[in-house]
């Protein structure tokens, strides 16, 4: 027994240059416009809690998911963030251990039901890609998990840590239609991440959702979504905040949607633009557009800070 632990890598030795990559830390910047959308929205923020439980997860948790996948899929090809992934080794599994209870041990600094709150979070990214249960390999289900938790479950976790609420009565209609509106954000956008590793996912068993609604079928899938999402939020904006936020919504999100169709027709008329490099492009315009999106509806709905 002693032996085995002795024989393990130091954490120095651990996060060697090619782990450290594997992490993809930048890439944790396309997922932030939920944790925007959340504090946003909040009524009050408690700035110690919610800087805290955002490092947890961007630097930690997030990364911690990204660097397990890589272990369990050990791709060759392109990957979110990372055009040319270096080798898996062992060292990624032991990397995503620390990474992920150096975020939990953060996120317990504010209360032992944010902890918990993370903990189901990174069960679920875990069951994503392990292989004892792969979620991964079933498109609906695992298409449902990733919008559920990159967007509802993440505007939850982000909204009750700035207004240090986790009762139930958090759950009223409001709140749980924000969480649809960030859900289908991310399942809108998810797909269009798939769209350039139908072959390496198919080679593997992974029959993702965009794998099997096609290159066309993904775009049209996304556009819906799209359109169902901006349909509820300007219902969500006109119920219980400021028309005026939608339209802000909209301007911002202007850009995007502009990429998108350009993107959409020359792909339509050479499929080989169903890239990385594409993909890549999409996931920062519509970051950046809705990061300052909600940044603006932060700073105009002048929530006091607690």
């Amino acid at each position: 027994m002693l032996r085995n632990i002795n024989n393990l890598p130091g954490a120095r030795s651990i996060f060697d240059r090619d782990t450290v990559l594997h992490l993809r830390i930048p890439f944790s910047f396309f997922l932030l416009p939920v944790f925007c959308f959340g504090l946003s929205q909040a009524s009050s923020v408690s700035i110690s809690n919610t800087v805290i439980v955002f490092v947890a997860l961007h630097f930690f948790i997030y990364p911690g998911s990204n660097i397990y996948n890589s272990y369990m899929d050990k791709d060759t090809g392109s990957i979110g963030g990372l055009k040319n992934p270096p080798p898996v080794t062992p060292k990624l599994y032991y990397a995503s251990i620390i990474c992920d209870a150096t975020g939990l041990l953060l996120c317990s600094l504010t209360g032992w039901q944010n902890m918990l709150l993370m903990s189901l979070y990174v069960a679920f990214s875990k069951a994503y890609s392990w292989r004892g249960i792969r979620l991964k390999k079933y498109p609906l289900v695992s298409w449902l998990v990733i919008a559920f938790f990159q967007g509802g479950y993440t505007f939850m976790l982000a909204k009750m840590v700035a207004e240090n609420n986790t009762q139930i009565a958090w759950f009223n209609a409001q709140n749980i239609l924000a969480m649809t509106i960030a859900s289908l954000l991310i399942g809108g956008s998810y797909p269009l991440t798939q769209i350039y590793q139908h072959d390496e996912d198919s080679s593997r068993g992974d029959y993702t959702i965009s794998y099997r609604l096609g290159i066309k079928g993904t775009f049209i899938f996304t556009l819906v979504m799209f359109l169902g999402s901006a349909t509820l939020l300007y219902y969500y904006f006109s119920t219980y905040g400021r028309i005026i936020d939608f339209f802000i919504f909209s301007g911002c999100l202007a850009p995007v949607m502009v990429y998108f169709l350009y993107w959409f027709l020359i792909t339509l008329r050479d499929p080989k633009n169903a890239d990385y490099a594409h993909v890549m492009l999409m996931n920062k315009v519509s970051a950046m557009c809705m990061v300052v999106c909600f940044t603006i509806l932060f700073v105009i709905s002048h929530a006091p800070v607690v």
